[in-house]
């Protein structure tokens, strides 16, 4: 559902930017405007500003800005429709949904009552479960045992489930209401024989049970900090040593990660997220000061693990243990993050010791080791090379081969950059073949045919038979390719034809774009919010969605002016990317040597720790 911009407008209208940041920032009025630390990078003096009569943000540290809405998708990592029906419902406004039936709006109504419902449970049973923590001597002991603090406990709702079958019927006055069981709680079993006693049972005879039973509890919680699901780990060696929630309508493990709610501040802190394995290597590392750690819910990491946490860091580092096991988790890490790794982010892997994980790593070495350990790990280009050249005899010209083979589908799911092209050449240097010849063995380049007449009848541009083959077919008289007016309007073509470049960018340079003056700017904000909601879109879609939008005529245009057959260049995007923030960075310059020539003192600092030039 595409919400009207005259909503959104109202709603940002009512919405005061001071006050919804204030939840998050402690703000003190400096004049006209308000400071504080910023929430998105770390600094010990003040350079972010909320400005009352702009409703907007901007920090002049990392140059983050933009208005409430963008303000709470930033820090909580939520959507852009979610947050725009969450700040709605704050302000008494209903969001606009003409677009949907009436039975699709019922529908919509009752997932969202019941969601809200479902977590209300499972938020009672995470209360009463840190209750009996208070009164499980031997739970408490374990958690010591392991070094946590009762601090740490706290910060993470730690709790425990007593060894009873039923323990969640003396919270919940009726143990048999749907919703226990729908909420991952409770299980309900047709045969007698799985629970002892006689306790409640439905009218088939089916027997209710607690899921969680003599276990530590670890709540799972979404980034908006809602209790979504539960992990348990028992006290001794019993089997199985973890459980999980099963999957619900409020959790699904393929998209959520354990402890991120916690870790948001300190991903900015420390620069990147570190993607562990359990539940107590989070908790451990944000005991010893890494609480930058996030953790994969039983399940291998996946694309949506990878795009979510890129909403709070350009940079993650999966650690995983040195054995069997732990090298085909890192491989399934790969494939998931290879689509998502841009010439602007930085993945690495690091294996530890087979003796160590995270936290026994670090009571043994020491944290300061553990920090080298980090910074020494395997980047993303040199694990892809070693995975496929796993089982290969490189020595061989039938290894090489086989090694080529492997690498081909790591290669095709990078995003086109520098870095893919980087290492077409590794790939191309360890087959011992050229680049042209390793483009041509792949179906990426025109194989250039002899032709009976001689040179006389070559190609007249040899760029031209370089060029990567078109999926588009082409027509036999394509129009010509009519020139953008501007960078900004080239950048538009570039992403209208092609969305999924829009999730690669890096959040500065999001922000750049939906900062630009219109058309452009509305149309970049119109194109995330999008990104946002449905994920990578074609044009055909793009195109429907953009019906009777002021600003239709603009977008249908730019993308009509391009030829049937031309592909979309995300090199050339980072190229218009990095002219439009030497740009903007020029005009600030200019704008601060104005302001101190009037005699600004704030000014004329600020100009004082400028380079001459953006840093690159």
């Amino acid at each position: 559902m595409a919400i009207p911009q005259h909503f959104i407008q109202e709603l940002l209208a009512r919405a005061d930017v001071v006050e919804i940041v204030g939840r998050y920032v402690q703000l003190k009025k400096t004049g006209a405007n308000f400071s504080g630390l910023c929430p998105f990078h770390s600094e010990k003096s003040p350079s972010f500003t909320v400005s009352p009569s702009k409703q907007f943000y901007h920090c002049f540290g990392c140059g983050k800005n933009g208005n409430a809405i963008g303000f709470l998708m930033d820090h909580t990592g939520a959507g852009f429709v979610e947050v725009v029906h969450d700040l709605a419902q704050q302000y008494g406004m209903t969001v606009p949904e003409d677009e949907r039936s009436p039975a699709e709006r019922a529908r919509a109504a009752q997932q969202s009552e019941k969601r809200a419902t479902l977590t209300d449970v499972l938020a009672r049973a995470g209360e009463a479960y840190r209750r009996h923590l208070k009164d499980s001597p031997r739970a408490i002991g374990y958690l010591k045992q392991r070094g946590l603090s009762g601090q740490v406990a706290r910060d993470f709702g730690l709790g425990y489930a007593p060894e009873g079958w039923r323990t969640l019927a003396s919270v919940f006055p009726d143990y048999t209401d749907p919703l226990l069981q729908e909420s991952g709680l409770v299980i309900v079993s047709e045969d007698p024989s799985t629970s002892p006693g006689q306790g409640p049972s439905t009218s088939s005879g089916a027997r209710r049970y607690d899921r969680f039973r003599d276990r530590v509890m670890f709540p799972i919680r979404s980034v908006k900090g809602e209790v979504i699901g539960f992990g348990g780990r028992v006290l001794g060696d019993e089997k199985p040593k973890y459980l999980n929630s099963p999957e619900t309508p409020v959790f699904h493990k393929g998209r959520e990660l354990y402890g991120l709610f916690e870790a948001r501040a300190a991903l900015r802190e420390h620069g990147y997220a570190l993607v562990t394995e359990g539940y107590m290597d989070v908790v451990a590392l944000a005991q010893l000061g890494f609480a930058n750690a996030v953790a994969t819910l039983g399940t291998a990491c996946t694309p949506e693990h990878v795009q979510k946490l890129f909403r709070f860091t350009d940079s993650i580092v999966f650690s995983f243990d040195g054995d069997a096991a732990g090298r085909r988790a890192a491989h399934k890490a790969l494939e998931a993050a290879l689509p998502f790794a841009t010439d602007l982010r930085m993945v690495k892997f690091l294996f530890l010791p087979a003796e160590h994980d995270p936290d026994s790593f670090i009571r043994a070495e020491g944290t300061e080791a553990f920090a080298q350990a980090v910074e020494k790990a395997l980047p993303l280009s040199h694990f892809l090379l070693d995975a496929a050249a796993e089982e290969c005899d490189m020595d061989t010209p039938e290894g090489r081969a086989h090694f080529a083979a492997r690498a081909q589908p790591l290669w095709q799911l990078l995003p086109r950059g520098a870095l893919a092209r980087q290492l077409l050449g590794e790939i191309a240097a360890r087959v011992q073949i050229g680049v042209h010849e390793l483009e041509q063995l792949w179906g990426l380049r025109r194989p250039v045919a002899a032709s009976p007449s001689g040179p006389a009848s070559a190609p007249r541009r040899r760029a031209g038979a370089e060029r990567p083959v078109s999926r588009t077919p082409t027509r036999s008289a394509p129009r010509p390719r009519t020139p953008p007016a501007s960078r900004a309007s080239r950048a538009l073509q570039i992403l209208l034809t092609d969305s999924a470049a829009w999730d690669h960018l890096s959040q500065a340079d999001q922000a750049l774009l939906c900062d630009l003056p219109a058309p452009h700017g509305p149309l970049f904000t119109w194109l995330a919010g999008q990104a946002l909601d449905h994920g990578p879109q074609p044009w055909s879609a793009l195109r429907e969605a953009l019906r009777d939008h002021e600003l239709e005529p603009v977008a249908v245009q730019l993308v009509e002016s391009l030829p049937l057959d031309i592909e979309s260049d995300t090199a050339e995007l980072n190229h218009i990317l990095a002219l439009e923030h030497d740009a903007r960075y020029a005009a600030e310059r200019e704008r601060l040597v104005a302001a101190a020539a009037d005699g600004d003192r704030a000014a004329y600092e600020r100009l004082k720790t400028l380079p001459t030039q953006r840093p690159r």
